[in-house]
């Protein structure tokens, strides 16, 4: 079972809800709101890459005790949930397009992520995972899955399912694909973390070039450099 948390923004208190764990969709992408925003109208979002950023990069995390809180998530998540901006993880999952791992791995890391930031009364709104890869098993196989971070499907299903202004959105995350969908996705900008694989040369080379007069890229040392973004400064 998935905890999840939600704002009652009647008597301003956190309150714990249990929130089944899906099933995958026919797409086989994980697709998960556990935080309904709430007040009128669309706002913006922040979108998260997991490894590496939300937490410590390791190659193909599966285990709960490996994952580990990148020191800045705490705080820039509860800036977040402080001024109503939904938090929303989006993340390549290639372990499981190679049969590296399962879907039952992977939702016991993210009970574990789930549980460390509610110890600190913080909260992501949603989680959306794409294992296809070119080089995946079936059905994971798909070469251009349309969810597969650079493509904007992940994000595009988040404005669908929640409130979400992508507009005025932006992304955080440590490759130059994270940028890529960001951009496709009308976002108003990224921010490249040294994190992760973002401490390449090449990799940071090509997500700043992925600006344009409409889609900002910035870089940043690690994940606190989020708090200085236009949606939560």
């Amino acid at each position: 079972m998935f905890n999840g948390r939600v704002e009652n923004q009647e008597r301003n208190e956190h309150v714990n809800i249990q929130v089944p764990t899906p099933a995958v969709g026919e797409d086989g992408v994980w697709s998960q709101v556990l935080n309904r925003v709430c007040g009128p109208g669309r706002r913006a979002a922040l979108f998260l890459d997991r490894d590496g950023v939300l937490v410590d990069e390791v190659h193909y995390l599966c285990r709960p005790e490996d994952a580990c809180l990148s020191i800045a998530a705490v705080d820039v998540i509860r800036r977040a949930n402080g001024l109503g901006v939904p938090v929303v993880i989006i993340t390549n999952q290639a372990g499981i397009g190679h049969g590296k791992y399962g879907w039952d791995e992977f939702a016991a890391v993210q009970d574990k992520i789930a549980d460390d930031l509610a110890m600190s009364g913080t909260f992501f709104n949603a989680v959306y995972a794409c294992p296809h890869h070119a080089d995946g098993k079936p059905p994971y196989d798909m070469p251009d899955h349309p969810y597969r971070k650079p493509n904007p499907g992940m994000l595009l299903r988040a404005a669908e399912e929640m409130p979400i202004d992508l507009a005025q959105s932006w992304i955080v995350g440590d490759r130059a694909s994270d940028m890529g969908a960001g951009l496709k996705a009308g976002l108003a900008g990224g921010l490249h973390l040294l994190t992760g694989h973002g401490s390449d040369d090449s990799e940071r080379a090509a997500a700043a070039a992925l600006a344009t007069a409409e889609f900002q890229v910035l870089i940043g040392e690690t994940l606190i450099d989020a708090i200085d973004l236009a949606l939560l400064s």
